[in-house]
């Protein structure tokens, strides 16, 4: 049952940390927009004009393969708010050898989305910064101090005031996630058998595929990016209160030389599991006769099985 236990709630983390690595695609999405042109809202009333005349009047086009669009960073250098404009063709009055002058869109801009999303309060686009931390002190610890600097970062972003902020949040955000998906990754597969190693590790690997189907459904009906942020952030508290259920991997307490704390671990496993542990030699893991590991990022390429191990990876990455 503890492993059953722990291999349920690491892939809850797993599922959970999917909005950290493609939310960004939704909080910072890009809905259809055109430059605002002061003036042009008061008219098309007048006029009684639908979108689709209004866009026709007032918004340049620009065409590509023969196919014409509404121009998202240019618009019609006039002011709309002058008397006389005919509602069939204003532009009329402003025609200056035959072409209308443009500029930038200094008002800023028009979006179509009844949502909100960072481009629309922030007017520039980010890229989610995702880093990897070593689990150097102990798989549980760090899926924990992880969780609760993701966490908090990532209410910061919702909170953010400026586009900076945003960026340094979702920096901090990106930074410890995925330390906390890799840590968990090692313990589940640390914690079972050989045999299942592979099983447990592609179906952690499921649940991150099953949460962005959550992530979906959920942006779909949350419109408004920082509330739908926040949806993201919050459930993450929720595994705080499992960190004193979920074990420490043995393996790792053992390259640790921890050895005792990995046998209680172990016997506690197999007793909740209805399993009875052969009994071992009792100097078999005494510390004086265990090997102080030294690990370095040469033993990456060490030897020639490391070395091709490692340099598949890396060409997959």
């Amino acid at each position: 049952m503890t492993k059953l236990y722990t291999f349920f709630i690491l892939c809850l983390l797993s599922a959970a940390f999917t909005p950290v690595y493609v939310g960004v695609f939704f909080l910072g999405f890009i809905p259809e927009h055109r430059c605002l042109s002061p003036g042009v809202a008061e008219l098309s009333s007048r006029c009684g004009w639908n979108l689709e005349e209004e866009l026709n009047y007032t918004v340049p086009k620009w065409g590509i393969h023969g196919e014409s669009s509404t121009s998202r960073c240019r618009r019609f250098d006039v002011d709309w708010n002058t008397t006389g404009l005919s509602c069939s063709n204003p532009l009329e009055n402003f025609t200056s050898q035959s072409r209308v002058p443009l500029t930038l869109c200094k008002d800023g801009w028009v979006y179509d989305s009844p949502g909100t999303s960072i481009v629309t309060e922030v007017r520039i686009y980010i890229l989610p910064l995702t880093l990897i931390i070593k689990a150097k002190f102990g798989r549980k610890l760090c899926i924990f101090v992880t969780i609760i600097a993701n966490a908090i970062s990532g209410i910061l972003v919702a909170l953010a005031p400026t586009y900076l902020w945003v960026m340094i949040f979702r920096f901090l955000q990106g930074l410890v996630s995925k330390g906390s998906w890799t840590a968990g990754y090692i313990l589940i597969t640390e914690i079972v058998g050989p045999s299942y190693r592979k099983t447990v590790g592609i179906l952690y690997q499921v649940a991150f595929t099953v949460g962005l189907l959550v992530l979906d459904a959920v942006a779909y009906i949350i419109p408004h990016w920082r509330w739908l942020q926040l949806a993201f952030t919050l459930p993450g508290f929720l595994f705080l209160f499992n960190y004193w259920c979920l074990p420490e991997s043995p393996r790792w307490l053992i390259s640790q030389r921890r050895n005792e704390k990995a046998m209680k671990i172990i016997h506690s496993i197999a007793q909740k599991n209805g399993k009875k542990l052969p009994s071992l030699p009792g100097s078999l893991l005494r510390e004086e006769h265990c090997e102080e590991l030294r690990p370095s990022p040469v033993d990456l390429v060490r030897t020639p099985q490391m070395r091709k191990h490692t340099f598949i990876l890396m060409y997959n990455w």
